[in-house]
């Protein structure tokens, strides 16, 4: 490796990287594929009570925590939930404060007018129907070996990539989710029992569409509205 094919300084252990080429016809066929499928992606909020093997769950786990992330701090923890009493006490709780937020004025006119059309309120019952809730925490500082307080950078963009690569990872499994914060999240540090370097970042309700779910006739920004390309 020289200076000129790595123009970096380095202190760390390298391996060679590798990967296969692939002609340019099987790419565009690829991305197409993974293209196709993730526009069918939606949120959804009636799961069926169908079972959803565990290792499913694993596996989409696994694969958001190949995220990249900065100093590969990987500053991400994911709490799985399919005890029913658990999951009750988080829709108990997330209600309470999603009451708050829709009726008692504490959710601005302009972001309710927003979601209106979603069908949204403040009542949460597929956090106990969905069969599993997964809620990914950020960890916004590590501890060390020793006990001691590490930074950690790019926390949020770190976990906001791993999230987004977790819902990927279970739309092409077949199953289906929600992102839902509720605001303020603070109760689900309390109630699952982590640390105090870790605060919630997004919860997801994890299962299989019920037979009669419906969601909002959507249309997707086209390419031209999201893309700004400089050719030279």
């Amino acid at each position: 490796m020289t200076q000129d094919h790595y123009p970096y300084t380095t202190t760390g252990d390298f391996v060679p990287y590798a990967p296969q080429r692939l002609a340019e016809g099987e790419m565009r066929q690829r991305g197409t594929a993974f293209y196709e499928a993730m526009s069918q992606r939606r949120s959804i909020r009636t799961f069926s009570a169908d079972r959803v093997p565990r290792d499913l769950i694993e596996t989409a786990i696994r694969t958001a925590g190949t995220a990249p992330s900065g100093a590969h701090q990987q500053p991400w923890t994911f709490v799985a939930i399919g005890d029913p009493e658990t999951k009750r006490r988080i829709r108990l709780a997330a209600e309470e404060e999603e009451r708050t937020n829709y009726l008692d004025g504490r959710m601005p006119d302009d972001w309710k007018d927003e979601i209106a059309r979603l069908g949204t309120s403040w009542r949460k019952p597929y956090l106990e129907h969905a069969p599993w809730i997964v809620v990914l925490f950020e960890q916004r500082y590590g501890i060390d070996a020793d006990g001691e307080r590490q930074k950690h950078y790019y926390v949020k963009e770190s976990v906001g990539i791993a999230a987004g690569i977790f819902i990927a990872s279970l739309h092409t499994m077949g199953l289906a989710t929600l992102t839902h914060t509720p605001s303020p999240m603070a109760f689900l540090t309390k109630l699952l029992e982590r640390p105090a370097n870790e605060r919630p970042f997004i919860l997801f309700p994890i299962g299989y569409p019920e037979s009669d779910s419906v969601v909002p006739r959507l249309d997707r920004k086209p390419l031209n509205d999201i893309l700004v390309e400089y050719d030279g």
